[in-house]
């Protein structure tokens, strides 16, 4: 458990290549395995279209040949199926060293959830988990994914909140292997939704959930190419 306040560094970045972050995120994770007392990080940015696979995913989640495809995919060190981000759906990356929360990945997922649950209560919806599946749903449909890699008790990759993004690219998978539940946005509950709006709120509940006083940086994307 944590015994004091810590702080972590909040970094908000606009539109993110995934490779970009995805680099960025292991250098902040070596950092603080060789130095556990730097801050913790939380990253939030939108990423341009790309599909990400967990480590073990498998390809029957795709409904496209990715040989012959001319669609972005990576496959991650996270854990999950296969999901979708692009613009406007607002990507968090928490770099936590869970030594000094609890060193227990079930417990870490579940506080990433009430992030998203707390985040959209402030804007009076009803969010909430379903039992034996990540992520947070709202009204029958999910509106955000978790998958995450913890290396040495550091955390990396996060979260995806569909605030107002074009939504067809979810149409050529199953998201999250999920093939009985839809996807949803929060444009579909609040009109005029913006992703500069939630990542302000996102941020607050962050800070709420893990006990933590942000210290917030504002860059542009091309001062992430200069940092890695």
């Amino acid at each position: 458990m944590m015994q004091n306040k810590r702080y972590c560094q909040l970094n908000n970045y606009k539109l993110v290549t995934y490779s970009q972050a995805w680099a960025y995120q292991r250098s902040l994770v070596a950092e603080r395995i060789n130095n556990p007392s730097l801050n913790d990080v939380l990253i939030l940015l939108e990423h341009p279209p790309v599909y990400t696979l967990g480590t073990g995913s498998t390809l029957d989640f795709l409904k496209f040949d990715p040989q012959v495809s001319d669609f972005e995919i990576h496959r991650t060190e996270r854990g999950g199926e296969v999901t979708y981000h692009c613009p406007n759906q607002l990507v968090g990356y928490p770099i936590l060293n869970l030594r000094y929360y609890q060193q227990d990945l079930h417990w870490y997922l579940r506080q990433l959830e009430e992030v998203i649950i707390k985040t959209l209560a402030q804007y009076d919806l009803k969010a909430y988990r379903l039992p034996e599946l990540t992520g947070v749903w709202l009204e029958g449909k999910k509106v955000a994914a978790i998958g995450i890699k913890v290396r040495r008790w550091i955390t990396m990759h996060g979260f995806a909140l569909n605030v107002c993004p074009n939504m067809s690219g979810f149409e050529q998978i199953i998201p999250c292997g999920i093939a009985n539940k839809p996807v949803g946005s929060l444009a579909e509950f609040i009109s005029d939704i913006t992703v500069d709006q939630v990542r302000v709120k996102v941020a607050e509940a962050f800070a709420e959930v893990f006990q933590v006083e942000l210290i917030e940086h504002n860059y542009e994307s091309a001062t992430l190419k200069a940092i890695i």
